[in-house]
């Protein structure tokens, strides 16, 4: 393919070596490619709707004062997903992140009341969306206890009843598979959230990598059980990725630098079976690779953020090419977008970086622009706006950013392109 990413011999080229070097490392671990996104990327078989992807802010967590927020609620979503649906639809977005409040389908212990979910769920059949749906983004029923073997039976338990419930709506509906999970949102960030400095539930201090391990413990209980319901159910771990480096007059810096940025690969890892594998992980617990990805993912140590442009940013390829060697899955990019005023430029560097680490060989599945719709901040409740649905003052009428929907869909065809 000519063009400047494979100028020089096709031996000799860069982009061409290290290409090479990740399809040698899918012989390698016996990942035989299925078909090809492109002529340079080695593919798992797609399992989405759509490239470009849409996120409703789920949150659920209490706050530093004790809170609940509910953004579902705060945004009239449930009373309003089959709009918000079909207004993705109109922008070409087939593919959307949603979730499961627990907190309010989980009454008491065992006892479920889905009347919070149904809605949801039936216009995600009756619109043809395609749903991952997260089971827990941050936020548990009153009575839990997080440090405790029974948040993480009560969890696996809740998981497989909301596994049954959505197959069987679907198979009601001819509705195929496979059903998409997000089992827990953003282990790392809880953990450090919830567990290091007391901003969320349950509200630890110095027991960030207790805490870390508890929502492992949860999350492997939640995939066996949907699976055991749901035999090809799937699932993405999406997790922020992060790059910390060291100011260049601090080289003391270096070494705590890099530590804090390879801790961002423990959750992976430990679903794995590769770091504690006593918690019961293993391979096949490991399944596509979600990335969360925004402005302010890069920083100096004790310092200013390094966004595109800093001269120690680091471009999102290579943070992306370094996951898939270390993995060897597919890498879907589950959270990333800004605020509008900014959100032109910030999908313009996403997808380019994206087709670069295509170019590269490195299964990037799909972009998913999160929040893909006004909410209220979660401390000052603030209206926010932001990605591809703007919400009146009121949070009632809807419309699409058509500016936005046309550059989202001018970047998805030069992807569809490559």
């Amino acid at each position: 393919m000519p063009g400047r990413y494979t100028s020089g011999s096709a031996r000799g080229s860069p982009v061409e070596q290290r290409r090479r070097r990740n399809v040698l490392l899918i012989q390698q671990y016996g990942k035989r490619p299925i078909n090809t996104v492109s002529a340079l990327v080695p593919s798992f078989p797609s399992v989405f709707q759509s490239f470009v992807q849409g996120g409703f802010e789920c949150a659920t967590h209490r706050r530093r004062d004790r809170t609940r927020i509910d953004v579902i609620a705060a945004t009239n979503h449930d009373s309003h997903c089959a709009e918000d649906y079909a207004l993705l639809a109109q922008a070409g977005v087939r593919t959307v992140r949603d979730g499961l409040r627990w907190h309010l389908i989980e009454t008491s212990p065992g006892v479920y009341d889905w009347t919070s979910f149904l809605p949801m769920l039936d216009a995600s059949i009756a619109t043809g969306t395609q749903v991952i749906w997260d089971l827990c983004h941050w936020g548990v029923p009153d009575d839990i206890e997080i440090f405790s073997y029974e948040f993480v039976r009560r969890f696996g338990r809740f998981a497989g009843a909301a596994a049954r419930l959505i197959r069987q709506r679907c198979e009601q509906a001819g509705v195929a598979g496979p059903r998409l999970y997000c089992a827990i949102n953003e282990i790392s960030f809880w953990a450090w959230v919830g567990g290091d400095v007391e901003h969320f539930l349950p509200y630890g201090e110095g027991r960030g990598p207790e805490l870390k391990e508890w929502l492992v413990r949860a999350s492997l209980a939640a995939i066996r059980a949907v699976r055991e319901e749901d035999p090809t159910a799937r699932f993405v771990q999406a997790e922020p990725i992060i790059q910390i480096s060291a100011h260049p007059a601090s080289p003391e810096d270096v070494e705590p630098a890099a530590g804090h940025t390879a801790a961002q690969l423990e959750a992976w890892d430990m679903l794995a079976g590769r770091r504690m594998p006593e918690l019961g992980g293993s391979d096949e617990m490991l399944d596509m690779i979600g990335v969360n990805y925004y402005w302010n993912n890069q920083w100096i140590h004790n310092g200013d953020r390094t966004p595109p442009g800093h001269p120690q940013h680091r471009p999102l390829h290579e943070m992306l090419e370094d996951l898939y060697a270390r993995y060897q899955r597919p890498i879907l990019i589950t959270e990333t977008g800004t605020e509008k005023g900014t959100e032109m430029g910030w999908i313009g560097y996403v997808m380019s970086e994206v087709r670069q680490a295509r170019r590269l060989g490195v299964p990037v599945v799909g972009v998913c622009l999160y929040p893909v719709m006004d909410y209220p901040g979660w401390d000052d409740e603030r209206h926010c706006h932001c990605g591809l649905i703007q919400v009146a003052e009121d949070w009632q009428e809807r419309t699409l950013r058509r500016d936005f929907c046309d550059e989202v869909q001018l970047q998805s065809g030069m992807m569809e392109r490559r």
